[in-house]
């Protein structure tokens, strides 16, 4: 189905970022697979040709286009490209609105050029050894000292933990007050106290830091309070609806392309004497596929359309996060067995697509979660 939400700005767009990650991202990133990492430099490249940014001020460096269509493009050539060891996802869609939304004038001197340079990588520390989707089991604590915060506990699963340069670390900080006792930190690197574990060795998303981190006794100015103390929850509720429509964006881009891929193996690859595509159970599945990978994109973009306007709700995000997470897996799935034996060979993109998928359910909040955020807006 032809697309409408793009305009003639929006392509010449994508065809940059088309060619950035031709030029500076594919030729290396089986090697950043191979490291486990993504040199800092390619942050700085992706800065220069106006990856990072929208929504932040000119005046701090970034475009000023508060317009999350630029974001998707980002997503979806990244998709494209297969370059899933990039954070700059993160950087976008999920650290933006508390970097340019919840900062003080002082935090977004101090942060936001850096923020839309690449020089300054970000972070959110939600989950903890023993708390997933549970937010309100959040342990680490931080404690106010004077004109500090004094901030202990572990975090996991933390995307650009290690390359990040500033991590906002979701915190207890009043006990006894439910759901109003987080608040959100902006913990430095360098800061005495706080340590990186390990770059967790993931099913998929190799190139991707994602590592553990640790803190003891670290003392963090309380002006690196990240918007209002003791509302912590409510900030975190108020932006990942962005979160989960940004999973979503990159779950019907990677199915997208891995149909695509799919779609010409079928043509070429012949058994008992014809191509594989002229079978009709190959043509049903593909038909299939393609018509959910169709139905998910314009739900998407409508929601990207809300999303601007300001008025995408948690419970529509929670739709879009789980239907193409779920979508996803599935057409990951039938296209690897489409590919038989060589849709088990890592040096076909099917099954890195494969592997990288699989946690697309997971994060943002699992499946599970999201039906019963949707459940709830049901009255039920």
């Amino acid at each position: 189905m032809k697309r409408e939400l793009f305009d003639a700005d929006h392509d010449l767009f994508r065809e940059s970022v088309a060619e950035f990650l031709k030029r500076d991202v594919v030729p290396f990133h089986a090697q950043w697979e191979k490291d486990g990492i993504v040199p800092r430099e390619v942050w700085v490249k992706a800065g220069t040709v106006g990856l990072l940014g929208h929504g932040v001020p000119e005046e701090f460096g970034g475009t000023g286009l508060d317009d999350y269509r630029y974001n998707q493009i980002v997503n979806e050539e990244i998709c494209r490209a297969h370059a899933s060891g990039l954070g700059i996802t993160l950087q976008n869609d999920v650290m933006a609105p508390y970097m340019v939304g919840l900062t003080t004038d002082e935090q977004k001197r101090r942060w936001l050029p850096g923020f839309a340079s690449g020089e300054l990588i970000t972070a959110i520390a939600m989950t903890e050894p023993g708390t997933g989707s549970d937010l309100q089991g959040i342990r680490t604590s931080a404690v106010r000292d004077g004109d500090e915060f004094v901030v202990n506990g572990g975090k996991t699963f933390i995307t650009n933990g290690v390359n990040a340069d500033l991590v906002i670390v979701v915190c207890q900080t009043d006990p006894d007050a439910g759901a109003q006792g987080f608040s959100l930190i902006a913990v430095e690197r360098g800061a005495t106290g706080f340590e990186r574990g390990r770059n967790l060795d993931k099913v998929g998303m190799k190139a991707q830091d994602t590592a553990e981190l640790f803190f003891d006794d670290v003392r963090v100015p309380a002006a690196n309070l990240i918007g209002t103390e003791g509302q912590g929850f409510i900030h975190l509720l108020q932006n990942l609806p962005q979160e989960r429509l940004s999973i979503a964006t990159c779950a019907v881009a990677s199915a997208d392309h891995v149909l695509q891929h799919t779609i010409e193996y079928c043509r070429e690859r012949t058994a008992f004497g014809r191509p594989i595509g002229r079978f009709q159970n190959t043509r049903f599945v593909l038909a299939e596929l393609a018509t959910e990978v169709d139905i998910a994109r314009t739900y998407v973009d409508r929601g990207v359309e809300l999303l601007n306007k300001g008025e995408l709700t948690v419970e529509d995000a929670a739709k879009a996060k789980w239907w193409t997470t779920e979508m996803c897996n599935r057409v990951m799935d039938r296209c690897l067995q489409l590919h038989g034996g060589y849709g088990y060979m890592m040096e076909y993109p099917v099954a890195r697509a494969w592997q990288d998928s699989r946690v697309q359910t997971i994060y943002g909040g699992t499946t599970e979660i999201m039906k019963e955020i949707v459940g709830r807006g049901l009255g039920l």
